[in-house]
């Protein structure tokens, strides 16, 4: 693990050392409103989904602070070298934690319209995703304070396993909703929640991505994504081509209502 160099101005390396330290209490109040979200779920505790919801004015509070700091510190400092990679990888990674707070309070919203009706199923799945993306969080801000590329570089690799769980929650749902209309309310919401936490997930990983760039310079960001992409995707004439699951990739609760629309018409005739 490379060992972060230290300023012989006491006053610029302590302007750092706050940065660092917002940063992971940001990374702390992200990882507390998606802890806090699963529990008002699988708890059907609707009211600490609402007080989980002003975490995100503090998250909020932090973006705008580490920014005026680190432009601060561009200003007066003129950081070279690791620093300014440094500074400029801050100023990105508070957009990515905020944007986590953001996708918080979504999942809160989700929580308290699922409570407000019976359980389709034991949440298990979903609060398992959460963890593994709780974990990829805690780990990539530490990361980023130790400026320890090979441990970034292993967080993007445990994107896969999160995605893993979306699509497995993805097919699951849609099976409720080819069974029974009346799922179909109940299966949008927690399909939007596994979305929102696979969203999470990503911008952990944008963070990981920032790290190897902050201490090697080496931009990696995309790479092997297309690649991926284009071995996954099958041929236009693929009789899976037409398969509903693979006609959508379930961003939005429409997606998953037409494709239960559909599968329902076609059992049906």
């Amino acid at each position: 693990m490379p060992n972060m160099r230290l300023h012989t101005d006491q006053a610029y390396e302590g302007e750092l050392r706050r940065i660092r330290e917002m940063l992971l209490t940001m990374g702390a109040k992200v990882e507390e409103m998606l802890g806090q979200a699963m529990k008002a779920l699988v708890e059907r505790d609707s009211e600490l989904a609402d007080r989980t919801l002003y975490i995100d004015r503090q998250i909020n509070r932090l973006e705008i602070e580490v920014d005026d700091l680190c432009l601060k510190v561009l200003a007066r400092r003129q950081p070279v070298a690791s620093d300014l990679r440094f500074i400029t990888m801050a100023l990105k990674v508070v957009t990515d934690l905020e944007r986590m707070g953001d996708l918080g309070v979504n999942i809160c919203e989700r929580v308290v319209e699922l409570n407000q009706e019976p359980a389709l199923k034991p949440y298990v799945e979903v609060v398992d995703m959460a963890h593994a993306a709780q974990e990829m969080l805690r780990e990539a801000l530490d990361a980023f304070v130790a400026g320890d590329a090979d441990r970034a570089t292993a967080i993007i690799e445990r994107d896969s396993k999160v995605d893993a769980y979306y699509a497995s929650i993805f097919r699951e749902l849609l099976t409720y909703m080819m069974e029974n209309p009346r799922n179909i309310y109940r299966a949008t919401r927690e399909q939007s929640i596994a979305k929102y936490i696979e969203r999470i997930a990503d911008h952990a990983t944008n963070v990981a991505e920032m790290v190897v760039f902050m201490v090697r310079g080496k931009d990696i960001r995309h790479v092997g994504k297309l690649e991926r992409r284009t071995s996954a995707r099958p041929a236009p004439d693929a009789e899976s081509s037409t398969d509903p699951v693979i006609a959508s990739d379930g961003d939005s609760d429409a997606s998953l209502r037409d494709l239960a629309g559909s599968a329902a018409s076609r059992r049906t005739t």
